[in-house]
């Protein structure tokens, strides 16, 4: 997710911070959405819309930021090694901690009953990719970053095998799956211990082969973590249908940003895939209010229509407060559920309250996470981005190959702002 280097329009409307600070004010508002969506399940019911889901609705807008920065990032630095550097410093710190909090919590809140307590879980949230081996995350959003973890280990396979480039042509495809697995697929397949044990190796020896290996190590160890990658979204996801349309939504944010730069031309694959996206619950299996047609359509649409605002407003100046929400938006996302039970616990449900003490006690809960959050910018995510910063400088690039099978060695870019 994009830092800004300011908060206002800076003295050129094309330096790196005014263009970057579109980005965190959209997370800013994704962030805000999902904090929302989980707040009105307990305080102010009234106030939650049922036209479209605000949960999953700033969901998509994070994945389409996710796919519009992430891969231009990794070929800006053009060497794995310092992309997965950055990765692990930008996520794992402040997901460890949450971890803990949880864990530190549980005299008070008790885990979730969908996590079990065991090795497999472990190994699931080792890797992040729990919401694809059968395993809950011990915080109730932590299943997204399964979805951010598949995109970086598919985008880095591709970038090693020169296939990164054809971004329309793996949007359509994932769509398309997201279309068949919908049809024949109304549950997960593969069983929950094996595959997370299976993930955790390959994974770790995959990467070890593409960061620290060269010539058929390295393909061997893309092959292996992008064969994973797939197999995965496709037979592993809780909501079958639902990773593959993740993945179609991010290789989208990667088309937008390739329009953008003038790499292809039009934006009918944007068009093709929204199509193939929005007519998925006609056919497949519901899972929830979320997903029947009109719900999931219109949060679709909203979920575009917010990317596109951004961008054709990128060039103005951001107002301050939604540049601030999205510098601490990965706090926000994942702080605010155990802290909201943790609320529930101390100060019982607030929909038993009149409606005057449950917009106060709101009121209190957002400041609360606001608060929290802010902190665990400053004194986590801040500070450990810098010690990944400062690794990577000191890393030897990695040699890697471009589309065209040009060789070359690790690009010299500006601290990585995304997130």
């Amino acid at each position: 997710m994009a830092q800004p280097r300011t908060e206002t329009a800076p003295a050129s409307v094309d330096s790196p911070g005014h263009r970057l600070a579109w980005l965190d004010a959209i997370r800013g508002v994704a962030s805000t959405a999902v904090l929302l969506e989980h707040m009105f399940y307990r305080f102010l019911p009234g106030l939650r819309p049922h036209w479209f889901n605000l949960g999953m609705y700033g969901v998509l807008v994070f994945f389409l930021v996710s796919g519009y920065i992430i891969p231009a990032s990794l070929e800006r630095r053009g060497d794995v090694r310092s992309f997965w550097a950055g990765r692990f410093f930008r996520l794992y710190p402040l997901y460890f901690l949450v971890i803990g909090l949880v864990l530190v919590m549980l005299p008070l809140v008790p885990l979730r009953p969908a996590v079990v307590p065991d090795l497999p879980t472990a190994a699931a949230h080792a890797t992040m990719l729990v919401d694809v081996v059968g395993s809950a995350g011990v915080a109730d959003t932590m299943w997204t970053l399964s979805y951010e973890m598949v995109f970086y280990l598919l985008i880095t396979a591709l970038f090693v095998g020169g296939l990164h480039r054809r971004s329309g042509v793996w949007a359509v495809a994932f769509a398309v799956a997201a279309l068949v697995v919908g049809l024949v697929l109304e549950a997960p397949v593969l069983a929950r211990g094996p595959a997370a044990f299976v993930a955790l190796g390959v994974v770790v020896a995959g990467l070890a082969c593409v960061v620290t290996g060269s010539g058929r190590a390295r393909t061997a160890g893309a092959l292996l973590i992008g064969g994973l990658a797939v197999t995965l979204l496709l037979l592993g996801s809780r909501t079958p249908w639902l990773g593959a349309a993740i993945l179609a939504v991010m290789f989208t944010g990667t088309v937008i940003h390739r329009w953008e730069r003038g790499q292809v031309s039009g934006l009918r694959t944007v068009a093709v895939v929204t199509v193939l996206l929005a007519v998925i619950p006609f056919f497949a299996f519901t899972y929830g209010w979320w997903s029947y047609p009109r719900v999931w359509i219109t949060t679709l649409v909203m979920a575009g229509v917010t990317f596109a605002l951004g961008m054709a407003l990128r060039r103005r100046t951001v107002p301050r407060v939604l540049v601030w929400l999205g510098m601490i938006s990965y706090s926000v996302y994942l702080l605010h559920h155990p802290l909201l039970k943790l609320f529930v616990t101390l100060f019982g449900d607030p929909r038993e309250r009149p409606m005057a003490a449950q917009a106060l006690l709101a009121v209190a809960f957002v400041a609360v996470v606001l608060c929290c959050s802010w902190l665990s910018y400053r004194l986590v995510e801040r500070p450990m981005q810098h010690l990944g910063r400062r690794l990577t400088r000191s890393l030897p690039a990695t040699r890697c190959y471009d589309a065209a099978g040009l060789q070359k060695s690790g690009i010299t870019t500006s601290p990585d702002q995304a997130r």
